[in-house]
Formats: structure tokens, C-alpha cells, sequence
């Protein structure tokens, strides 16, 4: 019995021991892994409206591979450009870059654009959890077909507020038979001619333009085939009584889109990676760089499949819906819904897009406080110019155009020369512009000037939207902040008030996002902190209006920038310094 006690003594001294030894040293979490890709992008005949004509692809594929991550895991990307004839820039939607400004992808802001024949290594960290995007930065190419998703987990053993069976991608896009080489001509001469509405509506790739209504018809029955199965409609297959998160987010070159299932109600979760207190909504509205995750449930009648559609709001355009199949299993998922696909809501319904904008408010329990106040306030009016008889889209009366050094380089290597040193105007005359009127705005200048803000100071945007060139008009636009996030503090009809309108601020639960709508003549209100050392793009997310001018790019903290890879020179100043 004795000798029973003393070996159970010991086991007891040497479990203690243990727990001691385990309490005082510090177990090493799971290892965050690398992703290597290997991506070649290259013209390819595609047909993803039944309408042949040329795409830009990755690996063979429009939309491009998904990117699947977990936090904290880096990923590599060694791009070879097989365009030939014109250099490309892949940007990281939604991914802040953080210690790599270099990779952020933004042509003539973050690095000269890849020639044709190099090969180019983006390497990044994805350091939070979320529903992300990648897209073409150069010149218009995004509207040509590349772009894609990025899907990062939480890491193994963490929880999200929600729950759910199944996770799902798709992205959503507006689509245009012309060139982007036509419509950058089209924009850049003197007799200016508009890219129109886009012929057709993709969800994830797949879209279906009514081959009869062509005005030339060609002698080439493979130029518009209804029959091509690259048009058929997306189908995405859902076990009945289960629950699937949808990924949702749009990448149109143009077009504000609203997005609804038949006979399914969509919960709200996520918006650009942070979680939203959830909200229940019939149709989502989107604009071109947003990212939503929302929670449907299988719970309709199993014996059918049904509808997923999205159409054109904001603009009163000519584009027919865009169509896909919610296919319950085990039906067929080429099995056509036996009702009407699902109307819309009206393109011109200003006050439910306004109210799905108000309803996004962060999630309880991941709240991110803005701070109570700002050291600086930025007021960024969007106006439609005529500069020197081109037609422009400017902000403050500047029209923004790229410098042929990007700003990262030119500003740690101190090339003065580079760009233009004088700032921008942090606001116009707010006393005597009248924001419903047809502007005059014949101080128009163009200019590829920055604001340079003070490092860790924390910032606030004013978007003020105003009258078009054209009369009793105003457009939606959609901003996106590279290398931050934003706190969505407030939104607001007719001019903003500097006086009375902070007031109304959300500072208790606003919404954290990188990219934003700016209503019809309206205003929306953003505080971020200028925490991330580089140069980065604040822009119009409707490329034909970035490239027409309307965008400003931010200096912050460029001291703190660590050595730039030679990698990303080689244009402006640099010519002669790149090495592969």
C-alpha cells in the first residue's frame, strides 16, 4: 500500500511538473502557410455572352482562379505577361499591403506596369479573414475579363458570428462587345464618344446576349451562338434544408447592379471583410468593387430550380438582366426555372439603395471605434469637365492624371521631378457651387499632384456628388481606398453641411469597408487613419470615370517604406534600373 502511494507520488509530482513547464512556455501556434500560383495572362477568343471577341485571361480562364487562403498565410503570384502588345498590373482588392506596397498592383502608383514577356512575383500577406477581389489595374483592362476572388478563412479552430453548411463565389459583372482599346480612344479624343451601357449582365462569367438583335449580323455563325455552351446560364447546386454563405460582389466597368434570388431571402453578414449586424434583404444592391456575404437558406421546393438574376440601377440603361440557376439537387442544373425570372427593383429608386446604405452597421462584438475625431478634413467634390476641349471628370476642379514614375518610387527616392509637387484643394467653394446645377467649371486643370498626409493621423473624406455635364443628372459613384479601410461615419441628401452634419455621425457602430457608394446628389462621409507607409489610389471604381481623371492618390509615412524591389522599376525615371 505504502509503495502503491509513492509511485502515485511521483506520477502526481511529475504531472505538476509538466503543468509548470507548459504554463511558463509558450506553445508555437499553427504555422501560416505559402500559396504559389503560377499565372500567365493572354488573349483568348472567349464567348461568355454567346458574342465571340477577344479575352483576357488567366491560365485559360475568365473569371480567373479563386484565391483560397487562410489568415496570415502569404500568398505569391508569379505573373508572366503573354499579352504581347501591351503591359498589364494585377491589384489586390481589398488587401491593405501592409509592409508590401510594392505588391499593391496599382500601375503608376505602386510599380511600372509588366511589360510583355516578363514574368513578375506579387508576394503579400492576407492578415484578416474575408471576401476580397483581384482585377487589372492598368489602363481599362479589368472591363476585358480579368479579374477574380479571394477567399480567406479564419484560421483553424476560430468561429465566425454565423453559421453555415457550404461557402460559395460568385462575382458579378457588366460586359461590353467593344474593345478597351475602342473606348479609351473613344474617351481620350477630342470628339469624345461614350462607352454606352454594356450589351450584357455575368454572373461568374456566364451571360446570354440575344444573338437577333445584332444590327451587322456576320457571315461567321460562331460570332453570336446561342447554342455555345461557354453562354450557357452559371448553375450553382444547393442540397435542400442546408444553408449556404454567398460571396457576392461586383467588378462592373460601369453599371450599379442589384442582385436577387426568386423565392429566397438574403441575410446579410459580411460587407468587404468585416461582419455586419445582420439585416434581411430581398435584392442586394452593389457597386463595382464591393464585396457582401450573405446567408441563404435551401427551404423552397425542391422539386424546381430557380432564378438568380441581377440588373441595372442608377442608370436608366438598355442592358437586359443577367441570369443564373439556383439548382436544387437533384435536378438537372441545365433544367430552366418554370417561373418568370424575378423583376428588379426600379433603376431610378434612389431611397432603397440610400436605406440598404444606412442598414449596414458592424457586427456587435467586432466593433473597430473610429477615433472621436480627425486632424484633417478632405473634401472631394466629383465634377464632369471640359480641359482644353477634352471631356473630363475631375474632383475639385483637378482632373487626375498618372505620372510616368509611379509615386512609390519617385517620392522614397526623392525624384522630385517626377510628378507635380503642388497638392490638390482639400475642398471647393462650398458658399457658391451649386450642386443640382450644370457646372461651368472653366478652372478645370489637370494634374498628377498627391496629398500628402501626416503619418498615423487620422483623416476624414468628404465624397460630395453634384450635376453632370448633362442637365437634371447625377451618377452613383463607387470609391475605393487602396492600402486602407474606412469607417462609413454617415451619409446624407443634397450638400454637406461642415457645420451640422458631423453631428449626425455614426461613431458608435460604423461600418468598416474600402470601397463606398457616394449617392445621387449626395454625400457620404469616411474616416480612416493614415497608418500604412506607400503611396496609395483613392479612385472612382467605374473605370471609364478613373480614367477619364476622377481619382487622388495618398502619401503617408513613405520614410518608414522598406527598400523597394528593383522588380517594380523599369519605366519614367527608373528605365534602365528593372530586374526581373
Amino acid at each position: 500500500m505504502v509503495e502503491l502511494l509513492q509511485r502515485n507520488g511521483c506520477i502526481l509530482k511529475l504531472f505538476l511538473a509538466l503543468f509548470l513547464f507548459l504554463s511558463l512556455v509558450e506553445v508555437p501556434a499553427v504555422e501560416a502557410r505559402i500559396r504559389h500560383y503560377k499565372w500567365e495572362v493572354k488573349y483568348e477568343y472567349k464567348s461568355p455572352d454567346c458574342f465571340k471577341k477577344l479575352v483576357i485571361t488567366i491560365n485559360g480562364r475568365s473569371p480567373g482562379p479563386t484565391i483560397l487562403a487562410q489568415q496570415g498565410d502569404t500568398i505569391i503570384v508569379e505573373l508572366t505577361n503573354s499579352l504581347w502588345t501591351e503591359n498589364v498590373a494585377i491589384h489586390w482588392h481589398g488587401i491593405r499591403q501592409i509592409g508590401t506596397p510594392w505588391s499593391d498592383g496599382t500601375e503608376g502608383v505602386t510599380q511600372c506596369p509588366i511589360v510583355p514577356g516578363d514574368t513578375f512575383k506579387y508576394q503579400f500577406v492576407v492578415d484578416r479573414p474575408g471576401t476580397y477581389l483581384y482585377h487589372a489595374h492598368y489602363g481599362m483592362q479589368r472591363e476585358a475579363g480579368l479579374y477574380g476572388s479571394i477567399r480567406v478563412a479564419l484560421p483553424d479552430g476560430e468561429s465566425e458570428p454565423f453559421s453555415y453548411d457550404y461557402d460559395r463565389s460568385i462575382i458579378l459583372n457588366d460586359w461590353y462587345h467593344k474593345s478597351t482599346y475602342e473606348h479609351a480612344v473613344g474617351l481620350s479624343s477630342l470628339k469624345f464618344a461614350w462607352v454606352g451601357e454594356p450589351q450584357s449582365l455575368l454572373i461568374q462569367g456566364k451571360g446570354r446576349f440575344d444573338c437577333s438583335t445584332l444590327t451587322t449580323p456576320s457571315l461567321d455563325p460562331e460570332v453570336c451562338n446561342a447554342t455555345n455552351p461557354e453562354c450557357s446560364p452559371y448553375a450553382m447546386t444547393v442540397v435542400p434544408g442546408k444553408t449556404y454563405r454567398l460571396r457576392v460582389a461586383s467588378l462592373t466597368a460601369l453599371s450599379a447592379l442589384s442582385f436577387q434570388i426568386e423565392g429566397h431571402n438574403m441575410t446579410v453578414v459580411e460587407a468587404d471583410g468585416h461582419y455586419v449586424e445582420p439585416f434581411v434583404v430581398k435584392n442586394l444592391f452593389l457597386y463595382s468593387g464591393e464585396t457582401y456575404s450573405v446567408l441563404i437558406k435551401a427551404d423552397q421546393d425542391p422539386s424546381r430550380n430557380y432564378w438568380m438574376t441581377t440588373n441595372v440601377v442608377s442608370r436608366n440603361a438598355t442592358t437586359p438582366p443577367g441570369l443564373a440557376i439556383l439548382n436544387y439537387y437533384p435536378n438537372h442544373p441545365r433544367r430552366s426555372p418554370s417561373a418568370v425570372p424575378p423583376a428588379g427593383p426600379a433603376w431610378d429608386n434612389v431611397r432603397a439603395r440610400l436605406d440598404q446604405s444606412l442598414a449596414i452597421k458592424a457586427h456587435q462584438g467586432f466593433i473597430h471605434t473610429p477615433p472621436p475625431t480627425s486632424d484633417r478634413v478632405i473634401v472631394l467634390l466629383n465634377t464632369q469637365n471640359t480641359v482644353n476641349g477634352y471631356v473630363r471628370w475631375s474632383v475639385n476642379n483637378v482632373s487626375f492624371t498618372h505620372p510616368h514614375t509611379p509615386y512609390l518610387i519617385a517620392l522614397k527616392q526623392n525624384l522630385t521631378d517626377a510628378f507635380d509637387q503642388t497638392s490638390p484643394p482639400d475642398g471647393y467653394d462650398f458658399v457658391n457651387y451649386d450642386i443640382y446645377k450644370t457646372p461651368n467649371n472653366t478652372n478645370a486643370t489637370v494634374s498628377n499632384g498627391i496629398y500628402r498626409l501626416q503619418f498615423n493621423t487620422t483623416v476624414d473624406l468628404i465624397l460630395q456628388n453634384a450635376n453632370t455635364r448633362n442637365p437634371n443628372n447625377s451618377e452613383t459613384h463607387p470609391w475605393h481606398l487602396h492600402g486602407h479601410d474606412f469607417w462609413v461615419l454617415g451619409y446624407g441628401e443634397g450638400k454637406f453641411d461642415m457645420f451640422n452634419d458631423p453631428k449626425k455621425y455614426n461613431l458608435v457602430n460604423p461600418i468598416m469597408k474600402n470601397t463606398v457608394p457616394v449617392h445621387r446628389y449626395g454625400w457620404t462621409a469616411l474616416r480612416f487613419r493614415a497608418d500604412n507607409p506607400g503611396a496609395w489610389a483613392f479612385h472612382c471604381h467605374i473605370e471609364s470615370h478613373f480614367y477619364m481623371g476622377m481619382g487622388v492618390v495618398f502619401e503617408s509615412g513613405i520614410d518608414k517604406v522598406g527598400k523597394l524591389p528593383s522588380s517594380i522599376m523599369g519605366c519614367g525615371a527608373t528605365r534602365g534600373v528593372h530586374r526581373p
